[in-house]
This record gives structure tokens, C-alpha cells and sequence, in this order.
């Protein structure tokens, strides 16, 4: 399906069936292994925590599963990456259309690009799949990277 997010997504920065406590600390864990595979500044992290605070990337999908695309500005990149995370329990995101209302997050793709154009590019990507219920159920399903980039390449 999207050969793009399939480029961009580093292997170490997929993560299954993980836990976290709350939206903070899934970017935090996403954004480290982007960080320790060198595609991003070590200010990456804490700059896409204040974004997700200041400008919410809660999705609603209306399936069974809901997701969120956290991201920050291009002078934390040093070269492009997506992660992945799939939650084995939601966690609130705050709703992108609705700040004030929050929405329980499964599936949560990190974005580190360092092209503007090429971010909303890759937001409308990422949209895309996340319209595709099979897609998403095959990600929520996936129990290793394989798995992943299988569910990633349905039509």
C-alpha cells in the first residue's frame, strides 16, 4: 500500500505489543530508538513531546482501534525515519480535531522528516492507511516486523 512509510520505517523503531503509561512516554520510547539509530538530534525527543502538548495528533479512526502521528520541526532530524508503535493497552492522546477531548491511542507512528513538504506528504500517507481497517487490523495483529511491513503493503 504505501511504499513511502515502508522506505522511512526503521526496523529497531517498530514496537509490538508494548506498554506505556501515557502519550509522553510512548514518543519518549519511539523517539529513543530513532535517537540511538542516529536519525534524529537529542533534542528530537523532548521537541515532539512539547508539539504533541501544544498541537494534539489524536486520531479517531472509527474502527476498533484509534491511532496518533506525534512529529516535531524539521531542525531535529538529521535523516528521515518513521517508528511504530502497537500498544497492547490504549493510552489517551488528546483529539487532533477536538483538543479537548481525548482519544485511546493503539497504534502510534513517529514521524522524524526533515523536508516540510515531505511531512505532509507522509501525514496524508500515514492518513491513507489508517482509512483501511484491514490495514489497521493486520497492524494491530502483527507480532513481528515482517508482519508489519505484510500489513503495510496491502492494497
Amino acid at each position: 500500500m504505501s511504499k513511502a512509510i515502508l522506505q522511512l520505517l526503521e526496523p529497531k523503531g517498530v514496537l509490538l505489543n508494548v506498554e506505556a503509561k501515557d502519550s509522553s512516554e510512548i514518543i519518549r520510547n519511539l523517539g529513543q530508538k530513532l535517537y540511538e539509530t542516529g536519525y534524529v538530534k537529542e533534542s528530537f525527543i523532548d521537541a515532539a513531546i512539547d508539539r504533541e502538548n501544544r498541537l494534539p495528533t489524536g486520531l479517531p479512526l472509527g474502527g476498533g482501534f484509534n491511532a496518533a502521528i506525534p512529529h516535531t520541526d524539521i531542525e531535529h532530524v538529521k535523516k528521515p525515519a518513521l517508528a511504530l508503535a502497537i500498544l497492547k493497552t490504549p493510552i489517551p492522546f488528546r483529539n487532533m480535531a477536538i483538543p479537548s477531548e481525548t482519544v485511546a491511542v493503539s497504534l502510534v507512528f513517529l514521524l522524524a522528516l526533515e523536508q516540510p513538504k515531505v511531512q505532509i506528504e507522509m501525514l496524508q500517507e500515514i492518513a491513507g492507511v489508517l482509512q483501511a481497517p484491514d490495514v489497521v487490523s493486520a497492524l494491530m495483529k502483527a507480532t513481528n516486523y515482517e508482519e508489519v511491513t505484510k500489513a503495510l503493503k496491502r492494497d
